[in-house]
């Protein structure tokens, strides 16, 4: 079987420094993509709604999201094919119909991204949030352009990444949460909100953004048995890093909340983290959530257009790199046209996303756990770990509890 993606270099016959820069980049663009407007918006509302028990919701989505991204990893490094390759030969035709969602989701989600990065540097600088929103992406198609794409997107991914967390901790710091109460909550919640788990699973590991560090790790030719090892630390090392932003955000806003600070969360024009970065750190507060929120749609605009246009290659195969990037260049100009010419506001096309990563998540698990177990052409006599398929088929139906739960924002959307 001819496999869609061809790998003309695996990770064991590069030095050493170099292997540990391509997992990098795996976990960076996998994290950062995760953290985008949506992952922050979702944060500061459900610390508002639920306090300090909001610690445990973290912890139970980063230990399901754990088994969800060694699933996925382990499959596409094991075989060296894209998702949809691996879904059209464990089950022919379902490979079109997960690059279809990803690539749909993909491209509502950008649109929000773009929004989100216009909502960024209005806080920052006040401009128009159409002019900003246009100027982030037209930053993001530069980066495509560039003949050296890939490099410069690894490196604006880092570089994006190590400004949001300087800033998240600097705010965190400026809350004074109540710590010991957030750690006791984390272990022992005074109760627990399913609802909040399911959509923050989804908010980190759903649509896309399981899939952008494992299809980064393949354009690296980072993959086959020989780096397994790595390729799960790098998949570990991508959740705790997203858990890890998540609980300091978490702390952040717990911190204005615990001191009195009422922060609305429902209207319109209800911002939960601009509120907590204001109330935590004063006048400049504003402007630092306006620089936390540009860099975080900047990366998942990245994120969004890499990990989507990799799903063409189910359609057209023996894609270039080169090829790739000019359709990721105008993958996001299209999001932005839509961005500038729809009406809808980034609010719910982000609540539609949102039920469509809902769909899109157990899905590819599904198939991929199919894969794992049933289809053994494809794993090359690879024994799979009985702890992990068991684990895997545990998190799957709570995935499509996920997805039923999802179907109503869905129809919401499509009835407007």
């Amino acid at each position: 079987m001819e496999q869609a993606t061809t790998i003309t270099a695996t990770a064991g016959m590069m030095p050493r420094a170099a292997r540990r820069k391509d997992f990098l980049a795996a976990i960076m663009i996998m994290a950062m993509a995760a953290v985008g407007p949506g992952f922050i918006t979702q944060t500061a509302t459900f610390t508002a709604k639920l306090g300090a028990a909001f610690a445990f919701a973290i912890l139970a989505s980063v230990v399901i999201d754990f088994v969800v991204q060694l699933n996925i990893w382990r499959v596409v490094t094991i075989t060296k094919m894209r998702a949809s390759d691996i879904a059209n030969a464990a089950i022919p035709g379902s490979g079109y119909l997960l690059a279809v969602l990803v690539i749909v989701g993909g491209l509502f989600f950008n649109i929000g991204n773009i929004a989100g990065a216009g909502l960024g540097l209005n806080a920052l600088l006040g401009t128009d949030p159409k002019i900003g929103g246009a100027l982030a992406a037209l930053v993001a198609i530069g980066i495509f352009i560039s003949k050296r794409a890939g490099i410069a997107m690894d490196r604006v991914v880092l570089g994006a990444g190590i400004v949001k967390l300087i800033l998240v901790v600097y705010a965190c710091i400026a809350a004074a949460p109540p710590v010991g109460a957030a750690f006791h909550q984390t272990f022992a919640p005074s109760h627990i909100d399913f609802a909040t788990i399911t959509t923050i699973v989804g908010g980190t590991v759903g649509g896309y953004i399981t899939y952008a560090g494992a299809h980064r790790l393949l354009d690296k030719g980072a993959v086959g048995p020989e780096n397994l090892a790595a390729a799960n630390r790098a998949a570990l090392t991508g959740i705790l890093v997203t858990g890890v932003m998540r609980y300091i955000l978490f702390l952040a806003v717990l911190g204005v909340v615990a001191a009195g600070t009422v922060i609305h969360i429902s209207g319109k024009a209800a911002n939960p983290a601009g509120q907590a970065f204001l109330a935590s750190t004063g006048a400049i507060g504003y402007r630092l959530f306006g620089a936390v929120f540009l860099a975080s749609a900047m990366t998942s605009i990245i994120g969004a257009g890499y990990t989507s246009v990799s799903f063409l290659t189910a359609f057209k195969k023996g894609m270039t790199e080169r090829n790739r990037n000019i359709a990721t260049v105008g993958f996001i100009a299209f999001s932005l046209v839509c961005f500038i010419l729809l009406k809808t506001t980034p609010a719910a096309m982000l609540v539609f996303v949102g039920g469509l990563n809902g769909l899109v998540l157990p899905i590819g698990l599904s198939i991929f756990l199919y894969a794992a177990y049933a289809c053994k052409h494809l794993m090359g006599g690879y024994r799979y770990p009985r702890w992990l398929l068991v684990a895997g088929v545990l998190v799957c139906l709570v995935t499509w509890y996920m997805a039923y739960k999802s179907i109503g924002p869905i129809f919401a959307f499509l009835s407007m």
